[in-house]
């Protein structure tokens, strides 16, 4: 079965599988930064140990501390977006405002910090491969005027 999705120029036929694979990115996506940004209010999750990190990391992470409301912004905007991506409402937007969050966590961890590149590499490769599958609501947003 396929669903069709009519745009002004362009008609796409997404297959089932192709739908149930953005679903589950989808949501995974958004529990992945609904869980890292409650985290960042209530510190469940045990922080890494300073010693295992590498001096770079660790100075970054504690000039965010120093700045006292960067990491609480970094948290809100996770934490919105990744609702909005579990439920599935202005999808778009959420992929939109986690985009630069998501080049700095890429960045953050080729330069600063290579223990999570792995998780890194992942959460990017979701975030490119949502925007492919939300492309038709983003070409409206890149359309010079």
């Amino acid at each position: 079965m396929t669903a069709t999705i009519t745009t002004p120029a362009v008609v796409v036929r997404k297959s089932a599988a192709a739908r149930h694979a953005t679903l589950v990115t989808r949501v995974l996506t958004g529990l992945l930064f609904t869980v890292t940004g409650l985290n960042g209010f209530l510190n469940f999750m045990p922080a890494p140990d300073p010693s295992t990190m590498a001096p770079a990391g660790v100075a970054f992470t504690t000039a965010l501390y120093a700045t006292g409301y960067m990491l609480q912004l970094a948290s809100g905007v996770q934490l919105v977006a990744g609702v909005l991506l579990v439920i599935g409402r202005f999808v778009p937007l959420a992929l939109a405002i986690l985009a630069p969050m998501v080049v700095n966590i890429f960045l953050i961890h080729v330069f600063l910090e290579p223990s999570g590149l792995g998780i890194a590499i992942l959460v990017v490769l979701a975030e490119i491969g949502l925007a492919w599958a939300y492309r038709d609501q983003f070409r409206p947003m890149l359309q010079a005027r």
